[in-house]
């Protein structure tokens, strides 16, 4: 069966086998044969490949890493653990915004602390989409039940709809940005994701603690590995089911 996958990335990409195989350093006919073969190449070129055509290694070759070397590449992909939220340095976070180029991913419950840490988060991420950046911000929905059962398990009922009201009123002023979306979930959340390109952080939620105080794991994304993976399709599955804000959405 021919590499489907292989051959529309390297189209995708504006790309020929010829020219794959210059960049790669191998005969083209071995190219030629990787996409009507489903030959697999050395690691270093699937690699290399991986890399030109901006994929993932599993995507393109879903055989070439077993569970147990994607295991061991995910656990490279921790970063920094951090004991709890408040321990994260704010420098991190205004540098994981700052250079991120291709998306930038927010999926919590309110997440108020962005804004209340930095008050000029939201003119960074206008900004950053009028730049080119996809900017989307899922929140919950204030008036789910998923919601209340979080406040109640927090012993202060009402608490995180009001958080959440209070932090749609910062991203509103995303009004109109080309590329920037805000959105709300009443998913039951078991964890926060922060998402700048290929780092992410993201905040344990730990039943009876404010998020504050659960940890956090950063990571970055290395091909082969399946932690960031993992996460990074959490978000997916929740964009999907998302709606927008009462009165529309938001860069729509």
């Amino acid at each position: 069966m021919p590499n489907h996958r292989l051959r529309d990335a390297i189209l995708r990409n504006g790309l020929t086998p010829v020219a794959v195989a210059e960049r790669v350093g191998v005969d083209p006919k071995t190219v030629e044969r990787w996409i009507t073969q489903d030959r697999t190449p050395y690691p270093r070129h699937r690699h290399a490949i991986a890399a030109i055509v901006r994929e993932d290694v599993p995507y393109l070759w879903p055989d070439a890493v077993t569970p147990e070397k994607a295991s061991k590449i995910g656990q490279s992909e921790l970063v920094q653990l951090y004991s709890r939220r408040s321990s994260v340095p704010y420098d991190l976070w205004r540098r994981l915004i700052e250079r991120a180029e291709k998306r930038i991913d927010v999926l919590a419950y309110a997440g108020l602390f962005l804004v209340e840490q930095d008050p000029r988060l939201i003119d960074v991420l206008r900004q950053k989409a009028v730049d080119g950046v996809a900017v989307t911000i899922l929140l919950g929905d204030p008036t789910s039940a998923a919601i209340e059962r979080k406040s109640i398990e927090e012993g202060a009922p009402g608490v995180v709809a009001a958080k959440i009201r209070q932090v749609q009123q910062y991203y509103n002023r995303l009004d109109a940005a080309p590329g920037a979306q805000v959105l709300f979930h009443d998913t039951t959340l078991y964890n926060s994701i922060y998402r700048f390109d290929d780092e992410m952080l993201v905040n344990v939620h730990v039943l009876g603690f404010p998020a504050p105080h659960a940890p956090v794991l950063h990571l970055r994304r290395l091909n082969g590995g399946d932690l960031f993976g993992t996460y990074s399709d959490s978000f997916d599955r929740v964009l999907a089911a998302s709606k927008p804000q009462p009165g529309g959405e938001v860069g729509a």
